[in-house]
């Protein structure tokens, strides 16, 4: 919803058409309504950081999907893993899972695209949220 949002407004400007932005509010509405199911209590920035995290995690993904259609894997490999690094933020900080209090640094070791091995802190979250979120489940 929030690349709808982006495209309405991005679309209005490119052709000068105020119709585009009219359709922004409606959209914003409803994104707002649905992440308020998932994001019950906050407090300071959280709302916006996991509409952020959430954002950022479908462009990787999408940018990622772009190189793999082009042949370049193991570019697409990395981002689709950095993708799933913040998704995993996202329902972390969202199922507190973590107390962003205590996170001062994110390891180095977890955003290196030569790193094999899942370690770090988003490596352990990333194997946390597969455990705890099983969006197949209806």
């Amino acid at each position: 919803l929030v690349s709808i949002e982006e495209h309405f407004f991005f679309t209005g400007a490119k052709l000068g058409k105020t119709e585009y932005y009219d359709m922004i509010k409606d959209v914003r509405e409803m994104r707002k309504e649905l992440l308020k199911r998932i994001i019950k209590e906050y407090e300071g920035e959280v709302w916006c950081i996991s509409k952020h995290l959430l954002a950022a995690s479908y462009r990787l993904m999408e940018v990622g999907t772009k190189q793999l259609g082009i042949g370049k894997k193991e570019e697409a490999y990395d981002l689709f893993e950095k993708a799933y690094n913040l998704y995993s933020l996202f329902w972390g900080i969202n199922l507190n899972l973590l107390n962003v209090g205590d996170i001062k640094k994110i390891d180095d070791n977890a955003i290196n695209k030569e790193d094999k091995e899942k370690k770090g802190f988003m490596g352990k979250m990333g194997e946390l949220v597969k455990k705890v979120i099983d969006c197949c489940i209806e």
